[in-house]
């Protein structure tokens, strides 16, 4: 069977950890590139990766409208994940060119990496490692998580994972959202205002999309609102904390530790706070799971298939998906 699609997937992981969904598009007479460079692409690449291709898959490379311009035969993006802000929409329009996307499908692993980060934050865990590897046997103390506050930023699918886990620690759980789900009770959430949520919490974890709404949402000003020796934890978009007031925060001792997974270039630039030993970073791994990444492939695939077969894409992206995405 040919369908005759060319798919240059250009999302990291995609077929790396599993194969399956590069055999399901190829029993399907597709012909598949796999991203050749371990890392997002640059325009330039994306053109030379996907000149003639019909479908992209698309990872956290950008795919801005000259990139756009350059690839006459696309017709399908498919996003290796939820957020949409690297892709221009306009464009795309312009050209009738079809969206989707695999949402929720790493949520209770980005949950998972964003606790493990705050364990590790909280009791030291890297520190005391590294100390100790190095031949110095130090016991550091610590902080306890149970009875403490925790705030979360953006109480959609990831957030709403992240406040179970809290209950399960017995922490408090504060919660700030655009929308108030009634599911949230569950958990014990409250939803309060920004303000009060960061002055209140002893851990801060982001799980908003980057908007015009949440760019440096968390700048110098909210980061003075925290607790002294408070955590923030950032497993959601670089954008949303203001670079230039976190460093400052971090470097004057304000911010007990900072943990991220997120970055505005991949690999990221080395900084001056990334040295501290209370910050913590981790290469985007927030859905690097066996499980996960082939949840994502599947879905990615679903779409593929559908669209190939003209059938309903189960994740098209519609407008309202963008506000809430992208």
């Amino acid at each position: 069977m040919s369908c005759g699609l060319i798919v240059a997937s250009c999302a990291v992981t995609f077929g790396i950890f599993n194969k399956f969904p590069v055999e399901r598009l190829e029993d399907a007479g597709c012909e598949v590139r796999l991203n050749p460079y371990g890392r997002p692409l640059t325009p330039a690449e994306i053109v030379e990766h996907a000149k003639d291709a019909d479908v992209i898959i698309l990872g956290n490379d950008r795919l801005d409208s000259a990139t756009i311009g350059k690839l006459s035969n696309l017709k399908l993006v498919v996003r290796h994940g939820a957020g949409l802000d690297n892709i221009d929409f306009s464009e795309l329009g312009k050209r009738d060119i079809t969206v989707a996307n695999t949402p929720g499908a790493n949520k209770e692993e980005t949950a998972d990496l964003t606790f493990a980060l705050i364990l590790d934050l909280a009791r030291m865990v890297t520190q005391s490692i590294n100390q100790l590897k190095g031949g110095v046997w130090n016991k550091i103390p610590g902080r306890t998580l149970y009875g403490k506050t925790i705030g979360i930023i953006g109480v959609g699918a990831i957030g709403m994972a992240v406040a179970s886990r809290a209950m399960g620690f017995g922490m408090d759980i504060l919660g700030n959202d655009i929308v108030q789900r009634d599911e949230a009770a569950r958990f014990g959430l409250l939803y309060t205002s920004l303000n009060e949520l960061l002055s209140a919490s002893d851990v801060v974890t982001i799980h908003v999309p980057l908007t015009s709404a949440t760019k440096n949402l968390i700048g110098a000003r909210e980061l003075k609102r925290m607790k002294p020796d408070a955590l923030l934890i950032n497993t959601a978009r670089a954008g949303v904390v203001r670079e230039a007031a976190l460093e400052k925060a971090l470097m004057s001792g304000h911010l007990g530790g900072y943990a991220v997974d997120v970055y505005v270039k991949e690999p990221p630039d080395p900084t001056s706070y990334m040295s501290l030993p209370n910050v913590l970073t981790t290469p985007h791994i927030g859905s690097s799971t066996m499980e996960a990444n082939l949840r994502m492939g599947d879905m990615a695939v679903d779409n593929i298939l559908a669209f190939m077969n003209g059938a309903v894409l189960p994740n098209k992206v519609t407008v309202v998906d963008r506000l809430r995405f992208s």
